[in-house]
């Protein structure tokens, strides 16, 4: 299959699927690799151009990252490239990757649906950690539309953003998991849902919901889309939590 035609990474249909809409051959080939590092077990196809969705119906879509392109928020362009990705995938969350960072556009495009901004001067350790909430059902855009404490750009949705009840990072390095717990995390930051999870670790749907209880009161968080934004790294086998 040509480049120009869009690329499937990797085979099987039924994988957790990931399509990435992106004009540019260097930056696109940069987003589906690093992507693919990040999301193990997941299939990425990458397009030019939102022309070659229908090359993914079928297939367990749960993530479509679409280059802003220097268009603007409001441009017929992007609204007709939502449209199409609404027809076809209308539960995928999408995110916008932007060059500009400009907190207007930002707010503009959360209330179209977008489910995250990124932008270019991003670091990837945010980037990737923001790509993880909005994976979990949560909102992701950059600073100053609020912060953690310590200033990075990762965010919850408004209701949800309560500074007084958000732990400090370096406690979350104290967080003593199970290895059970540690391996429902690392499902859970890849956005698996509660069945996946008990699917793929051989639990019940009561268990798994009990670790993630016991994961939350352990974080002093009240969903698991805070658990991930409190997280920002990768479960770790060792000590249940690594953080870039």
């Amino acid at each position: 299959m040509s480049i120009s035609s869009g690329t499937l990474r990797r085979k099987g249909r039924n994988a957790p699927t990931g399509i990435v809409v992106e004009p540019h051959t260097l930056a696109r080939t940069a987003i589906v690799t690093l992507l693919e590092r990040e999301l193990a077990g997941w299939t990425f196809i990458d397009m030019i151009s939102t022309a070659s969705l229908d090359r993914a119906l079928g297939m367990d879509i749960r993530l479509i990252t679409l280059d802003l392109a220097g268009r603007d928020v409001g441009s017929s362009s992007l609204r007709s490239d939502l449209a199409a990705i609404s027809e076809r995938f209308s539960d995928a969350p999408i995110a916008l990757l932007s060059d500009t960072d400009d907190i207007s556009m930002a707010t503009q495009a959360l209330q179209m649906g977008i489910r995250g901004f990124f932008t270019t001067s991003l670091p990837i350790e945010i980037a990737l950690a923001g790509l993880r909430l909005v994976l979990a059902g949560g909102v992701f855009c950059p600073h100053p539309l609020g912060t953690f404490g310590d200033g990075t750009a990762l965010h919850l949705r408004p209701e949800e953003a309560d500074p007084a009840r958000r732990p400090r990072r370096d406690d979350l390095l104290h967080a003593d998991f199970t290895p059970r717990e540690t391996d429902v995390l690392a499902e859970l930051q890849c956005g698996s849902s509660n069945k996946v999870i008990a699917g793929k670790l051989n639990l019940s749907g009561h268990t798994v919901k009990m670790h993630l209880q016991h994961i939350m009161r352990k974080l002093q968080v009240q969903n698991r889309t805070e658990v991930v934004a409190r997280l920002g790294g990768r479960a770790s086998p060792r000590n249940g939590l690594a953080i870039p």
